[in-house]
């Protein structure tokens, strides 16, 4: 490839670092966006940055405001709530936490050892079930009951066993299932969402990840058991908080890390440790080469499944596809260790961020999870008196919102790179990603909205009812139409992506003015339509619109269009990036839901030109109209 293809022809800078500065402008630019529409965007915008971003990608999200009543009622909160301070600890810092002694290997022997590593009384639906191992979409949750709720030791054993690792490394069998069955015990099952449930899932996903045909015979045996062990320990022993909580609270973890990927080197400190139980060393029999090759590559791939590296493994993985060689035979082209071991700690983080790219029954189940271990992280923080984590709040959080600004910022990007980097082999995967994310955004219409602190009327004022809400949106939704249409291609660059991509979460902003004379014009003027209906001497019993409300749509469009992820790119108009919805699709969604509007006002008789205000019929809302 002609060296000159890799730089700009405008600016001469490498052409991979003009792309990855334009993505975090528009990044920038979207999240700061988002956080100004709602709470809920706000907290959305926040927790990508917090989680996604390191320190050198940050994004500049702004606080929302507190009102003077929450000022004060904080300020004499807080100090009660204050946790006494920690007494002295004696214990030495050099001691690994969170291990256990256990004996499993006491009753294991080669002939005692079941089928699949696991005692159970249903082996024949576990095997059944088991037939979809090398499957992209296995439902882990039927595993685990089968298997007694051991479903990591299951699938490791049933994977270990279909790769014929065991022989290749020399594996006692019942080394093997000591371990394994050590390891997931120091998972914590109280915790909802990262325990041994989703190690086994993401151990799964990455056996099917390996087996991919773009990487056929592209690593090596050692190469493949390092990935299936760093993802087999890659959360164990998680306490179900985050890093920054256990910064943010001192904790022992934090200080032996020195705050840097904290729980990761925690999870890699523990799997190792427990290699030191009795009859646990499933690598006994490899050279002390190995071991320390092995050892380096498990220690790359875990430390990256934090979070905050995400923009970093984008960024290497953008740069290996737009560089990417293959073979005659289409095969990844991975001559070196450093561009082997790079595809693989994607690989890993790919797994760890899978759930959205599951089948939908699977992937609700998932984001249940991860959202109640968000919330009971949030209530442990309101108990101390701090200040609540994004996405942890209970009372304000919006999982819908959450879902697709997870999948727009996150997950899509990184699939969608890893999907061209293995093309065509991942395409299935990326369609049921963004099949998942238009029902959650589907969902988000028909999800109430938590409700407001406070009265926007304040005292003596209540608030107006929802109809005559959306009366008033619909008026203002004219008077912008109408000026959308005059300012024509201004509205094309200034137009951004997160207004619709997150239906706002007040209709009615109340921006301190009193809003009762405008509810009473609206009273007014639909009483004066009916009774001028009355006296034009209509006879409702023989009218063909009897059964029509003069002001009020009975059959509203079944649907609305939804902005897509798939929306195909419109040449010489602001394409967008990969992975992010384009402000070209988002005009024409604008347009098509303006038309669908007019299409419904015409069936009430009236003109385009000059609708009436619709209330807020079930049908409506059910429709999809963001309200």
């Amino acid at each position: 490839m002609p060296l000159v293809d890799f730089f700009c022809e405008t600016c001469s800078k490498p052409w991979l670092v003009g792309w990855w500065d334009q993505f975090k402008r528009m990044l920038n630019r979207e999240l700061t966006h988002l956080s100004e529409m709602s709470r809920s965007g706000n907290q959305v915008s926040e927790y990508i940055s917090t989680t996604f971003l390191d320190k050198q990608n940050e994004v500049e999200i702004p606080l929302p405001t507190m009102k003077d009543g929450e000022k004060q009622q904080a300020s004499w909160q807080r100090p009660s709530q204050q946790p006494p301070p920690p007494g002295p600890q004696f214990q030495p810092m050099s001691q690994i936490t969170g291990v256990k002694k256990l004996t499993h290997s006491s009753s294991l022997t080669d002939c005692s050892i079941p089928r699949f590593g696991v005692k159970t009384d249903q082996e024949d639906l576990l095997a059944q079930e088991l037939e979809n191992l090398n499957k992209w979409g296995l439902n882990i949750f039927r595993v685990s009951d089968y298997a007694g709720g051991r479903s990591l030791s299951c699938i490791m054993y049933a994977i270990f066993q279909e790769r014929d690792l065991l022989k290749k490394f020399r594996i006692p069998v019942d080394t093997m299932v000591t371990y394994m069955l050590t390891l997931e015990d120091h998972y914590h099952q109280d915790v909802a969402y990262h325990n041994s449930l989703h190690a086994a899932d993401v151990l799964q996903s990455t056996h099917v990840l390996l087996a991919t045909p773009a990487l056929d015979a592209v690593f090596t045996d050692q190469e493949i058991l390092a990935a299936l062990f760093a993802a087999a320990i890659h959360d164990v022993d998680h306490p179900g908080v985050s890093n920054q909580f256990l910064i943010n609270t001192n904790s022992e973890l934090a200080l032996m890390y020195n705050d840097e990927s904290v729980l990761e080197n925690h999870h890699l400190a523990v799997g190792f440790k427990l290699l030191q139980e009795d009859n646990c060393d499933i690598f006994q029999n490899l050279s002390k080469r190995q071991r320390q090759s092995l050892r380096k590559m498990v220690i790359d791939m875990v430390l990256a499944t934090d979070m905050s590296k995400h923009m970093t493994l984008l960024a290497d993985l953008k740069t290996m596809v737009e560089t990417k060689k293959v073979t005659s035979s289409g095969v990844l082209l991975l001559d070196n260790y450093s561009d082997r071991i790079q595809v693989l700690r994607n690989m890993v983080h790919c797994a760890d961020l899978s759930n959205p790219t599951k089948p939908l029954e699977l992937y609700r189940q998932w984001t249940d999870r991860i959202m109640a271990e968000f919330f009971q992280q949030g209530d442990r923080e309101r108990e101390r008196g701090m200040e609540i984590s994004p996405m942890c709040d209970k009372h304000t959080a919006s999982v819908e919102k959450s879902q697709v600004g997870f999948i727009d910022y996150i997950v899509h990007p990184l699939w969608e790179t890893w999907a061209d980097l293995v093309h065509p082999d991942a395409q299935e995967i990326l369609d049921t990603l963004e099949d998942n994310r238009d029902w959650y955004y589907s969902a988000i219409q028909q999800s109430p909205s938590p409700p407001p602190e406070e009265d926007p009327g304040g005292p003596g004022h209540p608030s107006p009812h929802d109809k005559f809400q959306f009366e008033l949106t619909l008026e203002e939704e004219e008077e912008e139409g109408a000026a959308s249409s005059a300012l024509g291609a201004f509205e094309v660059q200034e137009l951004s992506t997160a207004q619709y991509a997150f239906p706002p979460e007040e209709v009615l902003e109340d921006d301190g003015q009193d809003t009762s004379a405008e509810v009473e014009e609206v009273e007014e003027m639909s009483l004066t339509q009916q009774a001028d209906s009355v006296a034009s001497g209509q006879d409702e019993s023989t009218s063909p619109d009897a059964s029509m409300d003069p002001v009020v749509c009975r059959n509203p469009p079944e649907s609305l269009p939804l902005p897509a992820l798939r929306t195909p790119p419109t040449p010489e108009e602001a394409p967008g990036l990969l992975g992010l919805p384009s402000m070209v699709a988002e005009v024409g969604a604008q347009k098509e839901h303006q038309a669908a509007r007019r299409a419904c006002c015409a069936c009430t008789g009236t003109t385009s030109e000059n609708p009436p205000t619709l209330p807020s019929p079930g049908g409506w809302e059910s429709a999809g109209d963001p309200i």
